[in-house]
């Protein structure tokens, strides 16, 4: 099982003899006002409503009849799992008078009732099912006034929504077969989430993901942890449509490629990054996926929740296994929580003060520029 590619083991050895790596055609500037302006940071809120993103993972309503409720960019849903097995998602909101129809956060329900006036609705289709003294209306078509339907689909175990409700949610062209077929082979439909944590961060959602998908920084800002394990400035990219893989050689192949031996896709010679635009990625590792998901704030542009989910099979999890993921956690923190986020605060804080100008990101930072060139061409700049 593996997303690892031969051919991105092999150049990135050539890289790494030859002291190279795969860059873009130019660098790119970005606004350091699209950092921290309110105008620009309601368009980049409304276009992720209008894009497919990732709301949850199906092992939290494993069960026929479950739901779950959560709230995204600011709307609050019900994810559930049909008697079928197929999910779905309605808006959290009462059609009488705009009340919350379940308030528990996750359980088994067949009927969803707000508290307010008693309004009850399906948990298979959100239809209407009970108005209590509805005599005292004029009328209520029960077909017109079920919850608002949110598309959902699932796929590789992750659950995807378009949040506006007036988009197709086509998750076979959004995706595309380059990232079908590099997530086919981890099984992530019968992974369950071993490790689950939010950070409300005072960045903007996007130097957070600058920071998750950059390569070229370990080796200075992380000098005695991650930095030690990776090869600074060698790197592939491969971009899948509006997706996107970034591929870096841990400091063992380097020493392999340099020395002239052979090296092959191993998780132990290199890892990789699937960039899921507009906001999710996946990281390999041997033991588990890495996902993260990084949501800009429903009113603030200095401010977003990175949430970040280490996924395992279950067949995988023996004690040995348990206690190496949690190793890497405690990696994860010390690089992200007490080097990466302190960074970008100071960026964002230093944006703040001084909005003019641009970011420039160089030709070997292909990650973070495909981000920003999407996002450029979806917002028409």
């Amino acid at each position: 099982m593996t997303l690892l590619n031969d051919d991105v083991a092999h150049t990135l050895a050539e890289h790494l003899r030859a002291g190279t790596t795969e860059m873009s055609p130019t660098d790119l500037r970005v606004p350091i006002s699209h950092f921290v302006g309110e105008e620009r940071a309601a368009q980049e809120r409304a276009l992720l409503k209008r894009l497919p993103v990732i709301i949850g993972h199906g092992s939290e309503i494993a069960r026929p009849g479950s739901f779950l409720t959560r709230e995204i960019l600011g709307m609050p849903l019900i994810v559930v799992r049909r008697s079928d097995g197929t999910v779905g998602s309605y808006l959290n909101i009462c059609r009488h008078r705009g009340g919350r129809v379940e308030d528990e956060p996750c359980g088994q329900k067949r009927i969803f009732t707000c508290h307010y006036h008693g309004w009850s609705y399906s948990r298979e289709d959100g239809g209407l099912r009970g108005v209590p003294y509805d005599d005292f209306y004029t009328h209520v078509d029960k077909d017109r006034h079920g919850l608002h339907r949110i598309r959902t689909e699932e796929r590789h175990g992750f659950l995807f929504a378009v949040l506006s409700g007036d988009q197709d949610l086509e998750i076979d062209d959004w995706l595309g077969p380059e990232v079908d077929a590099q997530l086919s082979p981890y099984g992530l439909g019968g992974a369950e989430i071993f490790l689950d944590e939010s950070f409300t961060l005072d960045i903007n959602w996007k130097i957070v993901l600058d920071g998750a998908i950059d390569v070229l920084h370990p080796k200075f800002l992380h000098p005695e942890g991650v930095g030690k394990l990776i090869e600074t400035n060698t790197s592939v990219w491969r971009q899948y449509g509006r997706h996107g893989q970034s591929f870096s050689p841990r400091t063992r192949m380097g020493d392999l490629a340099r020395a002239g031996e052979e090296v092959d896709a191993d998780f132990r010679l290199l890892g990789s990054n699937l960039f899921l635009y507009p906001n999710s990625m996946v990281i390999s590792t041997p033991d588990h996926v890495e996902f993260w998901t990084v949501w800009p704030d429903t009113t603030d542009p200095n401010r977003s929740t990175t949430q970040i989910r280490f996924l395992v099979r279950p067949e995988k999890r023996t004690e040995r296994i348990e206690r190496r993921i949690r190793r890497s956690w405690e990696i994860l923190q010390d690089a992200a929580v007490n080097e990466d986020w302190p960074m970008e605060l100071t960026i964002q804080q230093n944006a703040a003060a001084w909005p003019h100008g641009t970011f420039l990101y160089g030709r070997n930072e292909q990650a973070c520029q495909h981000l920003h060139r999407e996002l450029a061409a979806d917002l028409g700049d």
